[in-house]
């Protein structure tokens, strides 16, 4: 815990010092912009997105329910080169909540960040070192069943530590490849740890006595692969991509874990914008409703205030 902590305070204060960086002129931006690839300084830029939607229904002889959708999303990078030296940083934080009648409930939430230092081995090969963390800001609930929670903050989180190499052909395209890697899954809520979610060893018990508790730590060790993919396909259109693999040497190396991310971000104007955002996951330890592991997929469609820097 005290070394997550640590992961996410250094890492926002990174980003708050870059965002506090000075202006520069247009001719210094110019040159930042030609030579961003062959000279040492920072790059930065994201996108924020707040999306709303709304059903307003009165006396309506068809039936249906009022509701209504915000759903917002924040995604920044900062990347550092110095020579053959590079450092990348990201985090990605998205939260939207369904308002259906009387009931509330959550439609996204994430927290991923990440961070790669590398050093140029040849033209597009850099020897490389990644830390993933991904986790959730609030609870989640066996809906329509409020009552039982299924997640929590740190419940699940996921912390990747890996070392490979990093493939990068173009400037919008990173293929990191890793045969030494730590996969390690935090779930800091106490009964879900005991009923053993997303992968932990569950509590032991004689009858109903607990005489165990459930760990709250699960450690893998195996392969990772990541492709990340970010480029204007268009004008005012851009593709954002994210591929994970994961492979357990030690058991099942067979059930490959995978997360797939995507956002098409489309621009109107200075401040209007559509999104269309999906993740797929799957993941053999992550068991749905008790029945055994599934294909997960999200797909959010959005159109609202749109910034992009």
């Amino acid at each position: 815990m005290i070394i997550l902590k640590k992961i996410l305070v250094t890492i926002f204060l990174l980003l708050l010092t870059i965002t506090l960086f000075g202006q520069v002129t247009e001719k210094e931006k110019e040159f930042r912009t030609v030579k961003a690839d062959s000279t040492k300084g920072w790059e930065k830029g994201g996108i924020i997105m707040i999306n709303f939607g709304q059903t307003s229904l009165t006396n309506w002889a068809a039936g249906g329910e009022n509701s209504a959708t915000e759903n917002g999303l924040f995604n920044f990078f900062a990347n550092y080169k110095n020579g053959s030296l590079r450092w990348d940083n990201n985090i990605s934080l998205g939260y939207g909540i369904i308002h259906q009648g009387s009931l509330s409930r959550k439609s996204d939430d994430k927290i991923d960040l990440s961070t790669k230092l590398a050093k140029q081995a040849s033209k597009s090969w850099y020897y490389a070192a990644l830390l993933n963390f991904k986790t959730q800001f609030a609870p989640g609930y066996n809906y329509p069943n409020d009552s039982i929670k299924i997640s929590n903050f740190l419940a699940p989180a996921y912390l990747v530590i890996a070392l490979g190499m990093d493939y990068r052909p173009k400037k919008y395209l990173s293929v990191f490849i890793s045969p030494l890697s730590g996969r390690f899954t935090l779930v800091n809520d106490q009964k879900l740890a005991d009923a053993g979610a997303f992968g932990v060893d569950p509590a032991e018990y004689s009858g109903s006595v607990k005489i165990k508790d459930g760990k709250k730590m699960r450690e893998e060790f195996g392969g990772y692969i990541k492709v990340a993919f970010q480029k204007d396909i268009m004008t005012n259109v851009n593709l954002s991509s994210k591929l994970e693999a994961f492979s357990n040497y030690l058991k099942n190396p067979q059930n490959i874990a995978i997360n797939w991310e995507m956002l098409l971000s489309l621009k109107v104007n200075k401040y209007i914008g559509a999104s269309v955002a999906t993740q797929l996951v799957y993941d053999d330890a992550v068991k749905y409703k008790n029945k055994g592991p599934r294909t997960q997929f999200k797909e959010i469609l959005g159109i609202g205030f749109s910034y992009k820097f």
